[in-house]
């Protein structure tokens, strides 16, 4: 064991004992939360992104590796994260981490109620990292995380209420009102993908039909994609001929690329999934009313190919259009780093409480000292 990591197991043992939640007074805390640099990890289903983040949003070094088989114990996911954590604690000194899951997390921000693409059912992560590494641990939701980072540092800057919806193999999201991340009485509040738009319409993983991810997301894309390949289709034949007839080849990616050039099926399609979006977004309005919806997510990617559409989806179906102030729709600004640098903001606040009770403590053990010392020298 090196001599760093050798100092991140003994110089922490206090450190464990300070892993209480940090309440929901997020936004005003954070003004005052100490500007030390901490890990924030982001977990997903093929790959685990790891980073020191400074006060200011800045990485100061990332590293990145595949998530280990869904099919392993939870603990391989969990050495995986500590081997990360110990790795960048050799350069630098470490005041927290925040984890950034792909699943449902409970309200206390300590448990893994369920990971889709992982092997956690009620996992205690908080704790047993908090436990292997010795410093203050956050858990939360990726999308949470993300969220968390556009509003601090991204294209939430100076919104009050915001809305972020990420595009991926589905659809996650995020609250924040009044700049508090809203979770939601048990913890699992931004689940937009599985809102059911068409009743009765494609089969969802979830176990229901008709949900807004089966009709704009990266699965969505393509599979209208696939489909129209295997129809052989006469607007298909670009891409068909971009695989060489290999159907199954046909990726997101390889899809934006050929719609940025102009591809008439892939802009048709991705003109598709902006308009559910866009309805999708309409129909959050009406609930949640925020002044402004971010959209992340990997793909996000292909820009105006989509957000044109969602926005002109959106303008058409908001409820009172024309008699009330539009939110507005922007992309994500930090990328695919989002959840991580959320997540290491957020657990700032940790570091903030580990500090002051470390401060406390330090300063009633002095106080012991003057007095019992002024006592030994009485005669």
């Amino acid at each position: 064991m090196s001599a760093n990591r050798e100092r991140v197991y003994r110089g922490g043992a206090a450190r464990a004992t300070v892993l209480q939640t940090v309440g929901r007074r997020e936004r005003r805390s954070h003004l005052t939360a100490p500007r030390v640099p901490t890990v924030g990890i982001d977990i997903g289903g093929t790959k685990v992104m790891a980073g020191v983040v400074d006060a200011d949003g800045n990485i100061l070094e990332k590293l990145r590796t595949e998530t280990p088989d869904k099919s392993k114990s939870p603990k391989v996911v969990e050495d995986t994260i500590v081997e990360l954590v110990l790795d960048l604690s050799e350069r630098h000194d470490v005041h927290a981490v925040g984890i950034g899951a792909a699943g449902w997390v409970d309200a206390d921000r300590s448990r893994v109620l369920f990971a889709p693409h992982l092997s956690w059912r009620d996992e205690p992560l908080r704790d047993r990292l908090a436990e292997r590494l010795l410093v203050p641990v956050m858990v939360d939701n990726d999308a949470n995380t993300a969220a968390w980072a556009e509003w601090r540092f991204g294209a939430g800057r100076g919104e009050a209420d915001l809305v972020m919806i990420t595009l991926g193999t589905g659809i996650g999201g995020a609250i924040l009102e009044g700049g508090q991340v809203k979770r939601g009485r048990y913890g699992v509040a931004g689940e937009f993908g599985h809102m059911q738009v068409v009743q009765g319409g494609h089969r969802c993983a979830c176990g229901n039909r008709g949900c807004w991810e089966q009709y704009s997301s990266g699965n969505a894309l393509v599979r209208e994609a696939r489909e129209m390949a295997a129809a052989d289709s006469p607007v298909a034949y670009g891409i068909i001929d971009r695989v060489g007839g290999a159907i199954g080849e046909i990726t997101g990616p390889l899809i934006t690329e050929l719609a940025r050039e102009g591809d008439a099926m892939c802009v048709e399609l991705f003109q598709d999934i902006g308009q559910w979006l866009g309805v999708g977004i309409a129909n959050l309005a009406a609930a949640l009313d925020p002044s402004c919806f971010v959209i992340g997510g990997g793909v996000s990617a292909a820009d105006d190919l989509l957000i044109a559409p969602a926005r002109d989806a959106f303008r058409r179906n908001l409820t009172g259009r024309g008699y009330r102030p539009e939110a507005r729709i922007a992309k994500a600004e930090l990328g695919p780093e989002a959840g991580m640098v959320g997540a290491a903001d957020l657990a700032r606040l940790v570091a903030r409480r580990f500090r002051r009770a470390t401060r406390r403590r330090v300063e009633r053990y002095e106080r012991y000292g003057r007095v019992y010392g002024r006592q030994g020298a009485q005669p």
